[in-house]
């Protein structure tokens, strides 16, 4: 097994670290790759495509990597206030949100910002892209969820919530979401919008991802790690991952089992070997890495990460329909081609002072 993948971390010291990973049948190795320092600000969000990585800075900007030519690609001034959150809708186009309350989609190719969209009134607290690529959710400062139709530009429809929410994720075959406020989790049904299930963790929680279409992973504000059965909305395992409290999760599939990348305070990047049976058991270690930093977030970069996209719905305008029309397509790996358009929908749209800075290309400092 020769899985070709590299760890990239952001800290609260304001560097983004990246690890490039050596894998074995049961140890891992991650050797110091880069280190850049091209924030004045702590670092809040990362994310990873085929060929690029973008962090996301409490300084307003966009930091762009180019990972196959192992350069430095510039920086994207749209923001005003706090990058909150960062995803990539295939290889085509980049979303981003911020404090202003702003929802911006990037083309990869030229790095312009299509289109811009109020999104919500106040802070865009987390974003995510349907695994179709046409769709995505958000949620705000402003106690509202929101579903965007990627293709006509809307809001498909708007759910008000009892709290401000502060992690929305797609659950991978897109039937579900999770919705995270604080302590609990509301699991969702994309078919009705309604919630099927809810959870609660110990401590407030500071990152969950699906490690397939039944098993969320969770983290927070502790040194465990727990799983929940979807299906159940209930806790199936546990661990402990590290001394202090977990702060980033991710994770790939490589052959046959699942390899889980945990992020911490204590500064340590740690991965983990499961399988993904009907009854699950706590992980083992691979291996790990002392950044000697705060982690605030965790990517992993690979370059053959492409994301299955799926032909456009028709307009829309209900969660129903919105499944109806999903459910008729078939899921294929290609890049989307569609112009993704996204216009306020109640307000006119009021020019920005900032525009995109596509600095010239430097070398990353090794």
């Amino acid at each position: 097994m020769a899985a070709q993948l590299e760890l990239v971390a952001g800290s609260y010291e304001q560097i983004t670290f990246g690890f490039r990973v050596k894998t074995g049948e049961n140890e891992w190795t991650a050797k110091a790759d880069f280190t850049h320092h091209a924030h004045t600000a702590s670092i809040t969000a990362v994310a990873a495509s085929e060929r690029f990585v973008v962090t996301g800075s409490k300084d307003e900007t966009i930091q762009l990597y180019d990972m196959k030519k192992r350069t430095e690609h510039g920086a994207l001034l749209h923001h005003e206030g706090t990058i909150t959150c960062l995803e990539f809708s295939g290889t085509s186009h980049l979303l981003s949100g911020g404090e202003d309350g702003l929802l911006c989609v990037w083309s990869t190719k030229t790095w312009e910002c299509m289109k811009t969209i109020r999104a919500h009134k106040g802070h865009v607290t987390s974003l995510s892209v349907h695994p179709s690529g046409k769709l995505a959710l958000s949620v705000g400062a402003d106690n509202t969820l929101r579903t965007w139709n990627l293709i006509s530009g809307r809001s498909a429809f708007i759910k008000n919530i009892k709290h401000n929410a502060h992690i929305v994720r797609w659950s991978p075959d897109g039937d579900r979401f999770v919705v995270v406020v604080n302590d609990k989790i509301d699991i969702y049904k994309l078919e009705t919008a309604s919630v099927t299930g809810t959870i609660t963790n110990p401590k407030r929680i500071s990152s969950v991802k699906f490690l397939n279409n039944s098993i969320l992973v969770v983290a927070g504000d502790d040194e465990t790690v727990r799983f929940c059965d979807m299906g159940k909305a209930k806790w199936v395992c546990e661990f402990k991952a590290h001394e202090t409290r977990v702060k980033a999760l991710d994770s790939l599939v490589v052959d046959d089992f699942c390899v889980l990348l945990t992020a911490s305070n204590d500064g340590f990047i740690k991965m983990w070997k499961m399988h993904l049976k009907e009854e699950l058991e706590s992980p083992t270690l691979l291996g790990e890495v002392n950044t000697t930093a705060r982690l605030t977030c965790l990517a992993v970069w690979r370059p053959s990460s492409v994301q299955p996209i799926t032909d456009a719905p028709s307009e829309t305008t209900t969660s129903e329909e919105l499944a109806r029309e999903l459910a008729k397509k078939k899921r294929r790996i290609q890049e989307t081609t569609e112009e993704v358009i996204v216009e306020d929908e109640s307000k006119p749209k009021k020019k920005k002072k900032k525009k995109k800075n596509h600095g010239g290309k430097k070398s990353v400092k090794q």
